[in-house]
């Protein structure tokens, strides 16, 4: 790590965290930072993300804010989880190797229990798989019917919350002809579209796959944007479904949708972009929030797998359902006070976090 990366404690992105862990496997060449945020509701759970960061500045400053934001999303989603986050620096494409995933399961078990990790950006239920030969903190893995890969499950807690921002923003009960533009058609971004094509919507996508783009295109009647382009479209919906920081002051004077509704983590470049995007009067759908079905998914599967049962799909859908109702709570909330949504999220998720402190000192 660069000199700078040690001095944690200030660094501006450090919240709190309990505990982080730096690995490296010289062996299998892992270099991991594994990030627990807080463990007040229960263990960590946080997918493992796979990245070929230009610095390991860079890789620290994404695995704190991943963390903090698992914290949020568990809290605010009603789930007896922590935060916590793990990156892996490198190239998914051309480093990764079963040597290196079995590796970072063991990284994983040594931390005995406080942090279970599951899929993200770059790295599969394969993946999972290889750790989970090393430690049983992992999830995802795909042993039984539903279970695995939980894209499908995000993308439909994304569609969901969008919905509730489209009725909020739109005063609209449908999808039909409303005009969203996708930014990022991974497997989250992809099901989403799909989702709202069926509901009759109007797509404009992106990716920096162009093969992706041609197959929403041909598959699902989909326009074709260039990835600079597609903040310049005039829509009812952004969707943001790739990396984070993309609404910034940059961006966001050149949006020209009134809703931002995506399964992105950690959109918003800095804290007071929520706070713009108030004034300017487009109705943000927070992130945790929206794209929290993958988290629901991979804990009913790892309760069901402790318990020795099948996993209760219906019970999981339904409480994806929930998010609307959350996200609505959020949009009349901000509205009440005069804040940004975004706030709003986060004053409502560290409210749960207290009470549970609370009842803890209580006992």
């Amino acid at each position: 790590m660069t000199e700078s990366s040690f001095a944690l404690f200030a660094h501006p992105e450090f919240a709190a965290h309990e505990k982080i862990a730096f690995f490296h496997d010289h062996a299998s060449g892992l270099k991991a930072i594994i990030a627990i945020h807080d463990t007040t509701l229960g263990p960590a759970l946080g997918g493992c993300r796979m990245w070929s960061y230009a610095t390991e500045e860079e890789a620290l400053r994404d695995v704190l804010r991943l963390s903090k934001g698992m914290t949020y999303k568990a809290a605010i989603t009603g789930l007896p989880l922590g935060g916590g986050k793990s990156v892996i620096i490198g190239d998914a494409r051309k480093d990764k190797t079963p040597e290196m995933m079995r590796a970072m399961g063991r990284a994983v078990d040594s931390l005995g229990g406080r942090y279970i990790i599951a899929e993200d950006v770059g790295t599969t239920v394969d993946d999972l798989s290889q750790m989970a030969t090393q430690t049983k903190h992992a999830v995802g893995i795909g042993h039984g019917e539903h279970e695995g890969d939980p894209s499908p499950v995000t993308a439909y807690g994304v569609y969901v919350g969008l919905k509730a921002a489209v009725k909020t923003r739109l005063g609209r009960d449908t999808l039909r002809d409303v005009h969203v533009a996708v930014q990022g058609l991974g497997n989250v971004g992809y099901n989403l579209c799909k989702l709202l094509h069926k509901d009759g919507a109007k797509l404009s996508v992106t990716d920096v796959q162009t093969e992706r783009v041609d197959t929403a295109v041909r598959d699902l009647g989909a326009a074709a944007v260039g990835l600079n382009d597609i903040y310049d479209v005039e829509c009812d919906v952004f969707a943001p479904c790739a990396l984070g920081a993309i609404v910034n002051p940059d961006t966001i004077a050149r949006l020209k949708a009134p809703i931002i509704a995506g399964a992105a983590n950690n959109q918003l470049a800095k804290a007071q972009d929520g706070e713009t995007l108030r004034q300017k009067n487009i109705l943000y759908a927070p992130d945790y929030v929206i794209n929290a079905g993958g988290l629901i998914s991979v804990h009913y599967e790892h309760q069901a797998r402790l318990k020795g049962l099948p996993l209760d799909r219906v019970e999981m859908m339904t409480h994806v359902d929930r998010i609307a109702g959350t996200v609505e709570a959020i949009f009349a909330k901000a509205a009440k006070d005069g804040i940004s949504t975004a706030r709003a999220s986060d004053l409502l998720a560290e409210e749960k976090l207290g009470q549970h402190k609370g009842q803890s000192r209580a006992a």
